[in-house]
């Protein structure tokens, strides 16, 4: 289990916030743990740390990874935790937000994340919630499904609608293999990516809100930074990472009133050995941060 999932950039991560014993740690995407348990053995502070991941399974591995320890751990969405915190009061001297979809959720078929194997149409990274991938697929017209290939997916407007269309036409389309062959079928030319990729991340996306969560999130963080307290965050998709960098460049574009002072200019990337031990790690973006 100890192998289930490989935390990227982590060499990077740690030199980036730099924990230091007694400090107070929040992940807001704790996934696994592999990032926490790295940074809660320098800093030991487990009681006043908190840990985020609106994922079940995650959510149940990490109280069995910590169990025994007096860290809270919270079972929701990273927007909904922040706000409970800061309704709370509490404020943290490093915060890490690893925005990427993890391992586990990909290589679990019944998730229905990936196209790879028959999978039913899910994508919930929170099992308790009503909107689905099947939901979306099979019931959203035709034009809701042209804005979000177009939105989330990148896809050309063109291309777009076309899709749209034929998978309007073939409905009902029961499982991921039905729809990744549907798109493949209307795909001319050859590409080393499979052409469902940018579709089933767009679905995957307006499923779980994922950019809208962030985009409410981020103006959230520095008011749970102490002075001098650390950022860390971790895109894996170009939406992700322009959201993250534009709201850096508004946080630090007020001279001395500014909230944050950016700590690299440039987006930290994995080194190619990581690239060979986790190809995952490829598309990774990690920015620093710290309060002012």
């Amino acid at each position: 289990m100890e192998k289930l999932h490989v935390p990227v950039l982590l060499s990077e991560v740690l030199a980036g916030l730099q924990p230091r014993l007694g400090e107070k740690y929040l992940d807001l995407t704790a996934g696994y743990g592999g990032h926490a348990e790295k940074i809660l053995d320098v800093t030991q502070n487990y009681k006043d740390s908190v840990l985020i991941d609106r994922d079940e399974y995650a959510y149940e591995y990490l109280n069995e990874k910590f169990k025994g320890r007096s860290i809270t751990i919270i079972h929701d969405d990273f927007y909904n935790s922040m706000l409970q915190l800061l309704e709370s009061g509490k404020t943290f001297d490093i915060i890490l937000a690893d925005f990427g979809v993890s391992s586990p959720q990909l290589d679990m078929k019944d998730r229905g994340f990936t196209f790879k194997e028959k999978a039913p149409l899910d994508m919930r990274m929170d099992k308790r919630q009503k909107l689905t991938a099947d939901q979306i697929v099979n019931r959203w017209s035709e034009r809701e499904l042209a804005d979000i290939f177009e939105k989330y997916g990148e896809e050309k407007p063109g291309r777009a609608k076309m899709l749209a269309k034929t998978i309007v036409h073939h409905r009902p389309i029961k499982d991921t293999e039905e729809l990744a062959n549907l798109i493949k079928s209307k795909t001319h030319g050859h590409s080393k990516v499979h052409p469902a990729t940018r579709i089933f991340q767009a679905i995957r996306i307006a499923v779980n809100d994922e950019l809208g969560i962030i985009e409410k999130s981020l103006p959230l963080l520095p008011n749970l930074l102490n002075k001098d307290g650390r950022l860390a965050i971790i895109t894996f998709h170009s939406l992700e990472d322009r959201l993250v960098k534009d709201f850096l460049k508004e946080e630090t574009s007020f001279g001395e009133e500014s909230r944050l002072k950016i700590g690299n200019k440039k987006p930290i990337t994995a080194e190619s050995e990581e690239l060979f031990i986790n190809p995952r790690a490829r598309s990774a973006k990690l920015r620093i941060a710290t309060r002012n």
